[in-house]
């Protein structure tokens, strides 16, 4: 199996700073019966907790999601496995609009929420953490062992003989083959790294084939209509059974990926808390549920519960 490279940073840019972190005293803009309720779960909960988060904890870090009020997918239909594989054009298209926009997803930083919950991993309260996000920023915050579901924009698996890379590496070689690539500032970034393009810039981009065997590169990241690897999805419904129940943290559960780990553990009969703006498909699971900004709930929660923040 090949083994998969560390995060890096792209070439030129500049490294991972903390976003802004979140105002108020602590408690001051939370107060709420189910707040309370969410601080005594953890608190007193005879094991940790798994967290399950999405597109809205990385919000408050610049990322746009899918399905909030400004969600991408109002604007913008993501690539599908069926179109990246089954056409040139259509791979020509993707590797376009992420080469113009991947960088600055990368250049996004960790903001609050991404600390408080590796303060609250590390102070015992949670077990361990699945992202649905792509971008790598649990990581940065700390939380190395984070399992993604979907993958990292990260890093690039040719589809012929498994080869795994860094897109940074890639990054290199697309920008010898096609220059500066002028003409994408100022465009719509989306959550899976790439932006609106001009037809013209797309029909001209030269895609770069796998440097081990000439095969076809596809981002490691599951696209919509792929199947997310089974080892995988193995590794996530350990996590959810060993944790004394699941905290969502800024998912709409819209997609079975994530859903199917909240349906287990309330079929288990294990609480399972909600912390997202805006309603979830599962609401009807949820033992608690908050329509609050994450990074001020979470930071809260840390100080609370005595997790200290870790330094950045």
């Amino acid at each position: 199996m090949p083994t998969q490279p560390q995060p890096h940073q792209p070439p030129g840019s500049a490294p991972r700073t903390p976003a802004a972190p979140a105002t108020g005293a602590p408690g001051a803009s939370v107060a709420s019966p189910a707040y309370d309720a969410l601080a005594r779960l953890l608190a007193t909960a005879p094991a940790p907790l798994t967290v399950l988060t999405g597109a809205g904890i990385s919000t408050e870090s610049g990322i746009p999601d899918y399905r909030g009020p400004a969600g991408s997918l109002r604007h913008h239909t993501p690539m599908t496995y069926e179109e990246f594989t089954g056409s040139e054009e259509g791979r020509r298209r993707y590797w376009a609009r992420s080469h113009a926009g991947w960088r600055r997803i990368w250049r996004a930083a960790p903001n609050a929420g991404h600390y408080a919950v590796e303060a609250l991993r590390r102070a015992g309260f949670v077990s361990g953490v699945i992202t649905q996000n792509v971008d790598g920023l649990h990581r940065a915050a700390g939380t190395r062992e984070a399992i993604e579901l979907h993958g990292g924009l990260d890093r690039v698996i040719c589809l012929d003989c498994g080869r795994v890379t860094a897109r940074e590496e890639l990054d290199g070689r697309l920008r010898a083959l096609n220059g500066d690539f002028t003409g994408t500032e100022g465009a719509r970034i989306n959550p899976d790294g790439d932006v609106e393009l001009p037809a013209a810039l797309v029909r001209d981009f030269r895609v770069a084939p796998c440097a081990a065997c000439g095969g076809v590169l596809k981002p490691d990241v599951v696209f919509f209509g792929e199947t997310v690897p089974k080892p995988r999805v193995r590794r996530c419904f350990d996590l959810v059974d060993a944790g004394h129940g699941v905290l969502v943290l800024g998912s709409s559960l819209t997609v079975m990926s994530g859903l199917r780990f909240v349906r287990h553990a309330a079929r288990a009969g294990k609480p399972v808390a909600i912390v997202n703006q805006g309603p979830t498909r599962g609401d009807d699971r949820a033992t608690l549920r908050l329509d609050l900004p994450l990074g001020t709930v979470l930071t809260d929660l840390a100080h609370r519960l005595g997790a200290p923040l870790p330094p950045h």
